[in-house]
């Protein structure tokens, strides 16, 4: 049997689909740490037997978990063959950044999918868990130096053997976090993911048989390179540069070059990074791994046809040296690997801004901001709020952005104010759009968000944030305009106070009834402003997404008191070139 009839084949992918994304759910329904419950920080797949490579994914997993996890997995066959006593039943344990992994706080279970005595593949789970130790609660430490700062790095190690849990990692794992009850409950919902799993592609092998399930695996690998190359053989021959930067390393604050240099030659494509600032002192670092993970979400923005499994990745090629920040080595700290992946990549749609205007995006939020506030009960309790946030994504060929959407690097949701707000001592006292955030152009770009958030614990609440775009804001591409920077201020007995950093604090503590307050950037805007239709510009106006000043300014539109467009003195400004 070399082939499958092509209606079987669409329902066995269907079927492949639905077991991972069944597989997220129950991990979703189950954990702990609203991360994964409320925003869904968590993936999982099925992977090949001797090489790793992806075969399956959920659709609502994170998509950068996906692309790293390849990387994952082969480091658990690389140690099974070391040990040589890989038996049904056995779960690996690991959070290794360096090894497949991206950074601490995100937890890998990986497990061996046995049929009829056979190693079939491998199953995987991968959650963030909300404290793993570190100078920072939260763990994404600023002012991180190196990887021992920023939490408790585990090897893959067997959490369990045939089936049979070991106290002993369990025991080791709660000792080392600030919410141990919060962890257990995500790695027991971790294992329930896995459970089931097992369960549903047994039942798959059962009714299909293993040959036939082999084929369908390997003609939709197939089919996704087949893509891929054919979405490249379309665009020009030739090289592109670009570059973006890192507002600071968090210790020293000198800007970071992320630079790209991406060749198409027929049906391949080359990304070489080679020019990128080199490994820094704080934790804006990445693992080659995670560099790969992060193009390979790009690449599936950009080319959405191209199923999600690893013939998407074969025709390309990448230069990631680790004489440069996005290939590190232990124990170089990488606890802000967010923010560095969301650079990597706005270079590579800045590439291809300038391969394919017609299909560019103004360049998204692309910054997290990592906030976490902690303090202590008053029962004597640890408590530790990790929560990430929204912006807007860019103006784009055919509408203006999305206000207040998620990073490209993620489908996670922002965790509610009211769940957030029930489990830990704070009170959001504004979540709000924010205005004139959204880069102007022919598109608008979307509109990022005011988070202010008041502490109601008795004692002093801990403060750390890490964050980018505080400096360099999301570009506009074909004429649009940047959107605006990050900010963000934190009341102290003198007053308001903004990060030395801008965009990156730890240490600081406010007291209760202060506030912090978290202004996100905007998207990129699409095309010039100036040949945006008044009427939409006063539109916006009217909404409160743009003001009244940015318009005239901005759009060259003047809007009167009433809302209604001023048509002879918006053409008298537009002639005059608007500005």
């Amino acid at each position: 049997m070399s082939t499958i009839d092509p209606i079987l084949l669409a329902v066995l992918n269907g079927r492949f689909v639905q077991i991972a994304d069944e597989m997220d759910a129950t991990l979703y329904r189950s954990a702990f740490n609203p991360i994964i419950a409320e925003a869904h920080d968590a993936c999982h797949g099925l992977y090949h037997a001797q090489t790793g490579a992806t075969l399956v994914q959920g659709t609502t997993g994170l998509p950068i978990f996906v692309g790293a996890m390849a990387f994952a997995v082969k480091a658990v066959i690389d140690k099974a063959n070391r040990d040589g006593d890989l038996a049904p039943g056995d779960t690996y344990l690991f959070n290794d950044p360096y090894d497949g992994g991206t950074h601490l706080n995100d937890f890998r279970l990986v497990r061996p999918l046995f049929w009829n005595g056979e190693l079939f593949a491998w199953l995987a789970s991968v959650g963030h868990w909300l404290d793993v130790g570190g100078n920072v609660p939260g763990n994404f430490n600023a002012k991180a130096t190196e990887s021992f700062q920023e939490g408790f790095r585990v090897p893959p190690v067997k959490l369990a053997r045939k089936g049979v849990i070991q106290q002993d990692i369990i025991d080791i794992l709660g000792a080392n976090s600030r919410v141990p009850q919060s962890n257990w409950g995500d790695l027991h919902g971790q294992l329930n993911a896995l459970d089931l799993g097992e369960r549903r592609f047994h039942a798959l092998l059962e009714e299909y048989g293993a040959d036939r399930i082999v084929i369908a695996l390997e003609l939709l690998t197939g089919r996704a390179e087949k893509l891929m190359r054919a979405n490249i053989a379309s665009l020009p021959d030739g090289i592109i540069s670009c570059e973006d930067y890192l507002d600071n390393d968090g210790i020293t604050d000198v800007p970071l070059k992320i630079a790209l240099d991406l060749t198409i030659s027929g049906e391949t494509m080359k990304l070489d990074f080679s020019r990128s600032a080199p490994p820094c002192d704080g934790p804006l670092n990445i693992a080659y791994s995670t560099t790969v993970a992060c193009c390979y979400v790009a690449l599936k923005h950009i080319f959405t046809d191209v199923p999600a499994n690893a013939g998407c990745l074969a025709p390309i090629e990448f230069v990631i040296p680790d004489t440069t920040l996005l290939g590190v080595s232990a124990p170089r700290p990488v606890g802000g690997y967010t923010e560095t992946i969301l650079r990597v990549i706005d270079t590579v749609f800045a590439a291809f801004a300038q391969l394919a205007p017609e299909r560019a995006n103004g360049g998204p939020f692309a910054t997290i901001n990592a906030l976490s506030l902690s303090g202590w009960r008053e029962h004597g309790r640890r408590w530790v709020m990790f929560c990430f946030f929204g912006g807007g994504l860019g103006g784009n060929p055919e509408t203006d952005g999305l206000n207040h959407g998620n990073n490209p690097i993620s489908t996670a949701t922002i965790p509610p104010a009211e769940i957030l707000e029930s489990l830990y001592p704070v009170m959001f006292t504004q979540w709000a759009l924010r205005p004139d955030s959204g880069g102007p152009g022919l598109h608008r770009g979307g509109l990022g968000a005011i988070y202010e958030i008041e502490t109601l614990a008795a004692g002093a609440t801990d403060v750390s944030l890490l964050g980018e775009r505080g400096k360099f804001p999301p570009f506009g591409v074909n004429g649009g305009g940047s959107a605006a920077l990050n900010r963000f201020v934190y009341q102290s007995p003198e007053g308001d106070k903004s990060p030395a950093m801008v965009s990156k604090v730890t240490n600081i503590s406010i007291e209760r009834g202060r506030k912090v307050r978290l202004e996100t950037p905007g998207g990129g805007g699409y095309g010039d402003p100036l040949k945006r239709d008044p009427q939409r510009v006063a539109r916006d106006v009217r909404l409160g997404y743009v003001t009244p000043a940015s318009a005239r300014s901005q759009y060259g539109v003047v809007v009167g008191e009433d809302g209604a467009v001023d048509m002879a003195g918006t053409a008298a400004l537009r002639s005059g070139g608007g500005r």
